[in-house]
């Protein structure tokens, strides 16, 4: 089950309280104070790690809490911190202070952990108010209370690669030929509810992470279809594979349906209308003689990739070309 959104109540670990507490032993009548100071709370972390790719542990269980430090004791024994909780999610989660409405932390890449709640800091022993005008002080302090919020998180998925398109223009069925990801495949339109990720593994070790996006129609940026539930996952992609379905089961004209995948694109952001764009025209198994490729070159005015998902024809030249996409970006990037 995938799930990328979810409300959470957090809170970190209470301080624990000082002790009250004066030496007792045999031959010694003023043993003085030695009440122990209380632990502090545990704090409470979020950290993104690989083997999680989505918010799933969030969706049944809405609360968490770090431990509290335990109580001073007597004999200057200081009570035990809290213990930590770290909380674990997938890169590209990003957390939202929900009271607030105030981005707290964009979790964007893989090992970062980023302190939400703070730990409240125990409290005092009487040993620790003893002066030499007051060597029996009956004065103790109460652990401080952990911080607490109420936070909303939001997963969009961190991927090299979004594939895009209408339903049913083949994007599982490329998607399951490039990776071990093994999408659900059917003739009816929405099989895919989810976004799927696979790893696409190339020649000479080189490897990038697709995302299969759940197909988009007319009005999406509005709600319509899926909407924009999946949308904003295609924002973390550093490119856009465009799929157009070359013989489409509504007898729809596949360069409209071109133009209406971009202004949805468009309409729902312009940063992500501008993104680098991998045009693939699927299907070319059903155009031997490649008047439709063609006739799709001469009204897009953009270079095509012809392909077939069903018999990998095109699929070499199409993932070579998208990863010299993505090296450009990344050169970019760390320029």
């Amino acid at each position: 089950m995938f799930v990328d959104e979810a409300k959470i109540w957090v809170k970190a670990g209470d301080g624990g309280n000082g002790c009250l507490s004066f030496r007792r032993e045999k031959f010694v009548p003023k043993g003085g104070p030695d009440g122990g100071n209380g632990g502090n709370g545990g704090d409470l972390y979020f950290q993104t790690v690989n083997n999680v790719d989505t918010l799933l542990d969030f969706a049944g269980k809405h609360h968490f809490k770090a431990g509290n430090g335990k109580s001073g004791q007597g004999a200057n024994k200081y009570g035990a911190n809290g213990k930590t909780l770290i909380l674990k999610v997938p890169p590209g989660t990003l957390i939202y202070d929900d009271d607030l409405n105030l981005l707290l932390k964009d979790m964007n890449r893989l090992g970062i952990k980023v302190l939400i709640c703070r730990g409240g800091k125990g409290g005092k022993g009487n040993k620790q108010f003893a002066t030499a005008t007051n060597q029996a002080p009956r004065t103790t302090t109460k652990g401080k209370k952990g911080q607490e919020r109420n936070l909303k998180l939001v997963l969009k998925l961190i991927a090299d690669v979004g594939l895009v398109g209408l339903p049913n223009a083949g994007k599982s069925t490329l998607i399951s030929r490039c990776s071990a990801a093994k999408p659900k495949i059917a003739e009816y339109p929405f099989t895919t509810l989810e976004p799927i990720l696979g790893t696409v593994q190339l020649t000479d070790f080189r490897r990038f992470l697709m995302a299969d996006i759940p197909g988009i129609i007319e009005g999406a940026h509005n709600g319509a279809g899926l909407g924009l539930e999946f949308l904003k996952h295609i924002e973390r992609t550093s490119v856009i594979a465009h799929i157009i379905d070359i013989y489409p089961a509504d007898d729809s004209d596949p360069v409209k349906n071109y133009h209406t995948i971009r202004s949805e694109l468009k309409q729902y952001s312009k940063k992500l209308a501008q993104k680098p764009e991998v045009i693939a025209a699927n299907k070319i198994d059903l155009d031997p003689d490649e008047k439709i490729i063609e006739n799709l070159q001469k009204k897009i005015k953009k270079h095509i990739y012809p392909i077939s998902a069903v018999t990998g024809e095109g699929l070499k030249e199409l993932n070579e070309a998208l990863w010299k996409k993505i090296i450009k970006i990344k050169r970019k990037t760390e320029k």
